[in-house]
């Protein structure tokens, strides 16, 4: 649940997007039915430090910046890719590189933001990330759960920026574990503390309803409140076009329902967090308990059959300056190989693949050449991303670099151009146009979809 500081927080920007949030919320629940049929999802695989494309998947054999690894084929014919990501290449045909996104930006910080906004950062905007959009523009207004969820912190760190604290991102830190706070406080016996529970949550919407409905008394519907489904739907209605005003307390108060569905009136949903209930064999081919970035994509696989918009699951520790080649080998290599070729495997077998988009990134790539400590330094000029699923086309390479690595030779790809590709997969119009906290109009995305690749 929010705090009273972080909902004040973004009281101000929620109130600058009033009149214009209607048309926009408007716009939104036309297309609702329709979204909400597709079930649209987002899955961010990011890899926190800066990941070497150059051992991954733009290898350079042969050449001084080659590093120690060996190109091996993949399921796409003609496409290969290292030799430590032996499961991920066995479902290339589903995925695709784009090996000449150009941004360079070679700050951790400031990268992150790049990477998860589409924009550079600002002191004036709060870009919102990625993951907020797609929880505003694909969410389902009956979905129970977080629209948006980071597997890890760095979701959390981008936050929902303009977009209000409705999209903010919940953060499972541990995904081998339910998260803190899910399971209601032992107020007595279980059914003591059933009883308690409802009980503060009536309370809770006793001064919650008069409040919000007394600040906007003219937006009310026209329907009959005579049967109590009826009623409850007149209800539901009249609190969508008051969030579509901005109100911050009616966006308090769906936030505050979403814990209650969460913890009181479906205490089932929680089960879709003990990923260590899954079946043994599933665990493993994960990488185990102790990959916690596997159990991150499990739960990834198992938010997205519930519904949740976007998932982002960190793997942090890829800024290797020193002993690059043994430190991928034996750490990092493996743990992105079981989580990230699993995850893509369960997606297709089990129907998903067509409505989940995938994006594995960092905040930029790593320098063709080797240092002295047998590491690789941070290197924004040209580098690789890889995508797939939803209307992505999969067994893909787009645009090239170099022979040596050093700069693109083909087709360089803007960050808006990738964010642009990545919401056209996901059946979104990146010309789609929201309100900044300044009330200025702005495109969801700052670029052109990749024609290649949708």
């Amino acid at each position: 649940m929010m705090n009273r500081r972080h909902f004040m927080s973004h009281v101000a920007g929620a109130s600058a997007l009033a009149v214009p949030g209607m048309s926009f919320l408007a716009n939104l629940r036309a297309q609702a039915p329709k979204l909400k049929k597709e079930n649209k999802s987002l899955i961010i695989l990011w890899m926190g430090g800066g990941p070497s494309h150059m051992d991954l998947w733009d290898l350079k054999p042969g050449e001084q910046t080659g590093g120690e690894f060996k190109e091996i084929s993949t399921a796409a014919s003609g496409i290969k890719i290292s030799e430590i990501l032996p499961e991920t290449a066995k479902q290339f045909q589903h995925l695709s590189i784009i090996r000449s996104l150009v941004t360079n930006e070679g700050s951790h910080e400031r990268g992150t933001v790049l990477m998860n906004t589409g924009r550079m950062p600002n002191p004036v905007v709060l870009f919102p990330a990625i993951g907020s959009v797609c929880a505003s523009q694909l969410a389902s207004k009956e979905l129970a759960l977080p629209a948006f969820i980071g597997v890890g912190g760095t979701a959390q760190r981008i936050g929902p920026g303009f977009l209000g604290m409705m999209y903010a991102p919940f953060t499972v830190q541990n995904p081998g574990q339910p998260p803190a706070n899910i399971r209601p406080p032992s107020l007595g016996d279980a059914k003591t503390t059933d009883e308690r529970m409802r009980r503060r949550q009536r309370l809770f919407y006793n001064i919650e309803d008069p409040f919000n409905e007394g600040a906007f008394p003219h937006l009310r519907s026209n329907k009959s409140r005579g049967s109590s489904s009826l009623k409850a739907i007149a209800e539901a209605e009249d609190a969508a076009m008051r969030e579509a005003a901005g109100s911050s307390a009616q966006a308090h108060a769906s936030i505050y329902k979403k814990a209650f569905d969460l913890i009181v009136t479906d205490p089932a949903l929680r089960a879709v967090f003990e990923v260590n209930k899954e079946p043994r064999s599933v665990i493993d081919a994960y990488g185990g308990m102790q990959n916690r970035f596997g159990m991150g994509c499990l739960l990834a696989r198992k938010l997205v059959e519930k519904g949740v918009s976007c998932v982002e699951v960190d793997l942090g520790g890829w800024d290797n300056h020193n002993n690059i080649f043994n430190t991928l080998r034996t750490g990092n290599g493996p743990r992105l190989d079981k989580g990230m070729g699993t995850l893509v495997k369960e997606l297709v077998e089990r129907k998903l693949w067509k409505n989940t988009v995938i994006v594995w990134m960092g905040e930029f790539g790593r320098t063709p050449r080797i240092n002295q400590n047998g590491g690789r330094d941070h290197w924004g000029r040209c580098w690789s991303v890889v995508v797939g699923g939803g209307g992505i086309k999969g067994g893909v390479v787009h645009g090239s670099t170099s022979k040596d690595g050093m700069d693109v030779d083909k087709d360089p790809v803007r960050i808006g151009d990738l964010f642009a590709t990545l919401y056209k997969g996901l059946g979104l119009d990146p010309g789609t146009k929201v309100r900044d906290n300044l009330g200025r109009p702005l495109e969801i995305a700052d670029g052109k979809p990749i024609p290649t690749l949708v």
